[in-house]
Formats: structure tokens, C-alpha cells, sequence
């Protein structure tokens, strides 16, 4: 039994034998003690006054000296208005850390029988992935870390938009630029290859928006504007998609070409197909570098049309309503929403439509019972729609949806823009950061003695781990700036410095050669900060639980950077190998293993390996 469980316990027993009032263990409010008084946990007595119909002071210390009588682990006490601080004996922590210190899985949860699916990712076909993708990929990823370890049954998918508009203009450019170039054929990865057609078509595009400008008909459109209201410097500007959809060449080649896939054009299809497994091939490599996969993918080419379905069962039973027009709607604002439609006029089906569709398709998929999207907060208020519009179906799940809503991620330059190819490609600035961390390896020269390979190996998972923590420390809510230059720094809060200290600690214990410490049952007078250490080891559990419970990773990150700084003092003012007795060098190794263990599974749940050396 846990400490909580046991002071939860002991709370209720006393308030029974002292108050004659029974109370649920569960129900005991436990906290960690705040920093800035004495104790390790901290119990809410307030509840309990209606029972004793004393003040919480006096409550505070009935209890006090109760479960000091009748509760071993627990060795002092303090009473600070209505909460009882309690101390816990070193007795005990010593006794955990005896117990834990060969658990390579300490943390992990038992199986809870419950099965969640995490969709993330979800990339267009026209482009390679890029840093907005990379913040999307981590907090996926990591989320289905945790949830795993909290206990549940996992399904990572992704949906793949593979259809549109978006990836007509690629397609259109490459048959009028390319010349019959492909990826073999030029040595430009696949993914990468279609997005320079993309940003092509963009700079084809405003090439002739531009000649259209200065053209009678374009100064023609102008002057109609300004008969209408006064004419602004930026009328080109917010005219731009009005004359793609009604004038240019290019836009109605784009167009044409959407509308021959959608009949099903064989020779359009089969240039898609081709495009299309370019773009896989590269984002294959992508998912490797970045060590994720998925257990089923979803392709918007076969999903777009799901949802109507739902969508007349709703109409039939009353959720939704049908306009003259034909169009179907579900009144919202109930809900203070508004009101939302679901289904065009002439019956075709909109993005929320094959939402719906898709989320019942996986539920007959998987039977899972919560679904978590990863999707930036430009579309929250889509997913609120989503969400209620599913409730309304009573569809089974409805209750288990969550938004995984995180902000945009910019660097010190500034923003990003795809069409016009500003953009900074994942793969890009993976390779960046994975030369900061060689370059900063290269300045302390620690690993001169291993093979190249080798060498390889620790920059690359060095490089990867700045690049994975310096986003995932961030709340995923907080729009952040990834700095590359700061992510690889040693004494700041990122992954290196975490990596660090599990390096230190496995140096440590290769010198030990042994990985079981039997003197360190002897060792009975621990420190203040080996306890402060202990308990953070203790607390790794419920960190799981809490990033579980919230889908934050960046519960976790703290966790690791705290417990790593804990160490790197620790092994800075106290001697290991060489401490003053058998079973204090026994004790501390055991110690200092059980904090690289649970480092390196903390770290794991973020995607992050960790070297033996650095």
C-alpha cells in the first residue's frame, strides 16, 4: 500500500474513533506538502468539521496525535489553520527505495481494460512535414506514451488528406514544369520533391495575378471596386482568391483537374496515386527519424464521403433540421454554438460531415472508448461542433472526445508560410539541431575514444532528444518559439541536460559493476536530500496519472528536469563510490539506479532515448 493510501486510511479511522462519524478513505483529501513548509504530505481538515463541530486547528491536532499513535510511517506532524502537514519517517522511504530500485517499470499501471485512440499528425500530400507538424507529431506521440503507461489500450491513427485542391496544384504543376522529372531522377527526397511543385504553382500563380493587375481587365476591377467604395491599397490583396475562382487560367486548370479525380479520370488517378506515393515514401523516412508509427491510417480520399448516414438518422429522430433549400442544420445554441450545417443543398457532404463519419467508422474499428485529436486551436471551435453534433447522435463514444488543442510554434525569425515556401521542412530542422548537438559535442570531445558509428549514434539521439523536450516542456495551450541553439544547452531545461544526468548515473554504475546493493538495508540515517530524492521517485506514478488525466505532456518533461536537477546536485555535494561506509555507498548506488530508471521511462514517454555516454 502507497503512503497516500495509508494516510488516506488512517485519516478515516480516526475521524471514526474520534468523532464517531464514518468517512470514506478515498474521499480524504491528500496533497504534497508546499515546499515552504515542514511535512511531505498535507491533509485538508475542513471536512471534517461538521462531524467534530470544533475549530480546524483543534481537529488538525486530534488527528495529529492519532495517526501518530496508531500509524508507524508517520513520524511528526504540524498544524497550520485548517491543514495537518505530516512527516513521514525515513524509515519508510528507505523501505520504497529498497523495493523499487530493481523495478525497470516502475510507474507503469496495470492494464485498466479501457481503450483510447489518439489521431495525430494528419499531413496534406502536398507538401512535406514541417515545425507546426513536429509539435503536432511529439504531443501525439507522447500522449499515447502516457495513456499507455496510465493504463489503457493505445491506437495511434492518423488521417491522411490526400484530396483537394491543394493537391491539384501540385499535381498541375509538376505535369507543366516537371519535364518528366521524379524523385530518382533529380536526388530531391519524394516528399519534399512534391512540395517544390506546390510552392511552383504558388509563384506561377502570382506570376500571373501580377500580369492580370496591370492588364485592362484587372484595372477595370479595380475601378469597379472604387465606384463601390472608396478604393484601398490593398484591394489585389483581398481580391487574390476571388480572381483564382473566377479568372485565372491556372486556378481553372486546377479546378478541371479536381473535378476529373472526383469522376474518377484514369489518367488524373493515376497521377495521383503516383504523386501521392511519393509523398508517403517521404514521410516514411520522417516517421523513422522521429521513431513514430501508427496502427491504422485513414485516407480523406475514402472518407469524405461518410457521415450522411448519421447525418439522416439525425434528421429522422429530430437532432437536426432541413432548410427549404435542402440543406440539413443542427441547431446548436443551446449549447452556445450556433447554428451548424451539416449537409450542403444539393446533398454533397462538408468537412464536419465526414468527421462524423470517420469518428463512427473507427468506433466500429477499434471499440475504443475515448478519442483524443491533436489539432492546433485554429479548429477549436470545430471540434466543439464536432464534439456536440456526436453527443446529439448518442453516439456511444460522445463522451470520450477531447481536443488536444496546442499553439502554433514559430522560430526566432518568425513565421512560417507554405505557399511561399518559407516554411522550415521537419527533416530540415531535424538535421539542424542534430548539427548543434554535434558541434557542441565536438567542443567538449567526451567521446573521442569510440568509433564513428557510435559517435553517430549518441549526437544523434542528443539531437533528438533537444529537439523533442524543448517542445514538450511547453504547456501544448502556449504558442512558443523554438530557438534550435538553446534546445542543445547543457545547463538549461532541456533534454541534454536530462540525458546528462542519466549519464552520469550509468558511469557510476559501470565503475560499481553491480546492479543489486545488499549492504544498503544498513544504511539508516538518510539526508535531507536523499529523502527530497525518494519522494520524487515516489511521485512518478501519479505524474503519469495527472499527464494522463490532463493529455500534457509537459507534466512529464517538468517531472524529468526536476528529478535530473535533484541529481546533479546530489551527485555534486555527495560522494558515491567513495562514501564514508559500505552501506552508504550501497544505498546510493541503489539510489542513483532507481533515478536512471525512472529517468529513462519518464524520457521514453516523451519519445526520447537516452546514450550511455555524451
Amino acid at each position: 500500500m502507497n503512503i497516500t493510501t495509508i494516510i488516506q486510511s488512517g485519516v478515516a479511522a480516526a475521524v471514526q474513533a474520534l468523532y464517531d462519524t464514518p468517512f470514506a478513505a478515498e474521499d480524504v483529501t491528500v496533497t504534497t506538502t508546499r515546499k515552504d513548509f515542514v511535512g511531505d504530505f498535507t491533509v485538508v481538515v475542513f471536512p471534517f468539521t461538521k462531524a467534530a463541530r470544533k475549530k480546524p486547528e483543534q481537529i488538525g491536532q486530534e488527528i495529529g496525535e492519532h495517526l501518530m499513535s496508531h500509524l508507524p510511517e508517520i513520524e511528526a506532524y504540524q498544524v497550520i489553520q485548517g491543514f495537518l502537514n505530516l512527516s513521514v519517517s525515513a524509515t519508510y522511504w528507505h523501505q520504497f527505495l529498497l523495493g523499487m530500485y530493481q523495478q525497470p517499470d516502475f510507474g507503469r499501471q496495470p492494464r485498466l481494460g479501457s481503450k483510447v485512440m489518439v489521431e495525430f499528425c494528419s499531413p496534406n500530400t502536398n507538401k512535406p512535414l514541417h515545425l507546426g507538424h513536429i509539435r503536432n507529431i511529439l504531443l501525439g506521440w507522447s500522449t499515447a506514451q502516457i495513456l499507455d503507461a496510465a493504463g489503457y489500450e493505445v491506437v495511434k491513427v492518423q488521417v491522411i488528406n490526400d484530396r483537394g485542391i491543394a493537391i491539384c496544384k501540385s499535381m498541375l504543376a509538376w505535369l507543366r514544369f516537371a519535364a518528366g522529372a521524379t524523385p530518382d531522377s533529380t536526388g530531391i527526397k519524394p516528399d519534399h520533391f512534391v512540395g517544390d511543385y506546390y510552392v511552383l504553382f504558388e509563384q506561377k500563380f502570382r506570376e500571373e495575378y501580377g500580369a492580370w493587375q496591370a492588364s485592362e481587365a484587372g484595372q477595370a476591377a479595380f475601378s469597379a471596386e472604387a465606384k463601390a467604395e472608396e478604393a484601398s491599397s490593398d484591394f489585389f490583396k483581398r481580391y487574390k482568391d476571388t480572381y483564382f475562382n473566377r479568372a485565372s487560367e491556372l486556378g481553372a486548370a486546377a479546378r478541371a483537374m479536381l473535378l476529373k479525380w472526383e469522376q474518377g479520370d484514369a489518367e488524373t488517378v493515376d497521377l495521383w496515386k503516383t504523386m501521392n506515393s511519393w509523398v508517403y515514401a517521404g514521410f516514411d523516412t520522417t516517421f523513422q527519424e522521429l521513431g513514430v508509427t501508427f496502427d491504422k491510417l485513414y485516407y480523406e480520399s475514402q472518407t469524405y464521403v461518410l457521415g450522411k448516414d448519421m447525418v439522416d438518422k439525425g434528421l429522422t429522430s429530430g437532432a437536426f433540421y432541413q432548410k427549404e433549400d435542402g440543406s440539413v442544420w443542427a441547431d446548436l445554441t443551446e449549447a452556445k454554438l450556433d447554428h451548424k450545417a451539416l449537409l450542403r443543398s444539393d446533398g454533397t457532404s462538408l468537412y464536419i460531415t465526414q468527421d462524423l463519419g470517420t469518428a463512427h467508422l473507427r468506433y466500429q474499428d477499434f471499440g475504443v472508448e475515448k478519442m483524443v485529436y491533436v489539432v492546433a486551436d485554429e479548429q477549436n471551435y470545430h471540434f466543439q461542433v464536432l464534439f456536440e453534433v456526436l453527443k446529439r447522435l448518442g453516439e456511444p463514444y460522445a463522451e470520450g472526445l477531447y481536443h488536444l488543442s496546442y499553439g502554433m510554434v514559430d522560430l526566432p525569425t518568425g513565421k512560417m508560410k507554405s505557399r511561399e515556401g518559407t516554411v522550415v521542412d521537419a527533416d530540415d530542422l531535424i538535421q539542424e539541431v542534430i548539427t548543434e548537438a554535434r558541434l557542441n559535442s565536438q567542443e567538449r570531445d567526451t567521446t573521442a575514444e569510440l568509433s564513428q558509428a557510435e559517435r553517430d549514434d549518441i549526437i544523434h539521439r542528443i539531437g533528438l532528444s533537444a529537439l523533442k523536450f524543448f517542445i514538450m516542456k511547453v504547456h501544448p495551450k502556449k504558442r512558443m518559439i523554438f530557438d534550435p541553439k538553446e534546445s542543445v544547452d547543457l545547463q538549461g531545461q532541456t533534454g541534454p541536460y536530462v540525458q546528462n544526468a542519466y549519464v552520469r548515473i550509468r558511469s557510476v554504475l559501470r565503475k560499481a559493476n553491480a546492479s543489486i546493493f545488499p549492504l544498503a538495508e544498513a544504511y539508516t540515517t538518510l539526508s535531507s536530500d536523499e529523502k527530497d530524492l525518494i519522494q520524487q521517485l515516489y511521485a512518478f506514478p501519479a505524474t503519469i496519472a495527472e499527464a494522463a488525466r490532463d493529455y500534457d505532456p509537459s507534466t512529464v518533461a517538468a517531472y524529468s528536469y526536476q528529478l535530473a536537477k535533484s541529481f546533479h546536485k546530489f551527485y555534486h555535494d555527495y560522494s558515491i563510490l567513495n562514501a564514508d561506509s559500505p552501506a552508504a555507498r550501497d544505498f546510493r548506488l541503489a539510489l542513483s539506479q532507481a533515478i536512471a530508471q525512472v529517468l529513462r521511462h519518464s524520457m521514453q514517454l516523451l519519445g526520447i532515448e537516452m546514450p550511455e555516454r555524451m
